[in-house]
């Protein structure tokens, strides 16, 4: 039996279910998935291409909106708030970073990071800023644009800005998938290490068994189903 979500647990799913639509009929994404994750707890979702691992991360982090069962974010079901209230939630508390970079092309690597925290209202942003490009090893790229980066420097960037704010959780979907296994394990090392820093609760979807064995728990996926929590 799964404990009460309480202000302190970052994360819980109780018989989620996602259907989606489609030309052939409905589709099930999620059948009845059940995941709580604890405060700084790293855990690695694996399984097969299409066994709904992306779809979690959506339906966890708010983006989606299950078609059953129930999703907590620190302890406030996500049913309970419209849009903006889940946006209000993870504010400062949820961050994700995505196999896409999703870096503002007109930003330089500093701007990028220190926007969110301007808009969060964060006086100190590009101090801040400046801190996390060199915890991630690109103090002297600090003023170059996202395509004068390498793939594997945008993701460090990427990875700074979602760490930037200090969040209680972290999703990553897939944020190696892009990388070259070099970039890759270095990406990975870096997250693995500033969540560690930071005290974050990690949920990482990853193809990589290397990286998935780092965390503190596997949970396999299969044909939209936790089969190995």
């Amino acid at each position: 039996m799964y404990d009460v979500p309480t202000e302190s647990t970052p994360l819980k799913l109780e018989a989620v279910t996602l259907t989606l639509p489609s030309a052939a009929g409905p589709v099930e994404i999620l059948r009845g998935v059940d995941l709580v994750v604890r405060p700084g707890e790293t855990v690695a979702i694996v399984g097969p291409s299409g066994s709904g691992k992306s779809s979690l991360i959506a339906v966890a982090a708010g983006l989606e909106t299950p078609t059953s069962g129930s999703v907590s974010l620190f302890g406030q079901d996500l049913a309970a708030l419209d849009e903006d209230g889940r946006a209000r939630l993870r504010r400062n508390r949820v961050s994700l970073v995505f196999q896409s970079f999703h870096l503002l092309p007109n930003m330089t690597a500093e701007e990028n990071i220190a926007a969110p925290l301007e808009i969060a209202g964060i006086m100190n942003a590009f101090e801040v800023a400046e801190a996390w490009l060199k915890l991630v090893g690109l103090s002297a790229r600090a003023k170059h644009y996202p395509h004068q980066l390498s793939g594997g420097e945008q993701q460090r960037v990427a990875l700074a800005r979602a760490l930037a704010a200090r969040p209680a959780l972290l999703f990553a979907d897939e944020p190696t998938g892009n990388l070259d296994a070099a970039n890759a394990h270095t990406v990975a090392d870096l997250m693995f290490k500033l969540v560690a820093k930071t005290g974050a609760a990690l949920v990482l979807v990853t193809h990589d068994p290397d990286i998935a064995i780092r965390a503190d728990r596997q949970v396999i996926m299969a044909d939209g189903r936790i089969v190995e929590p």
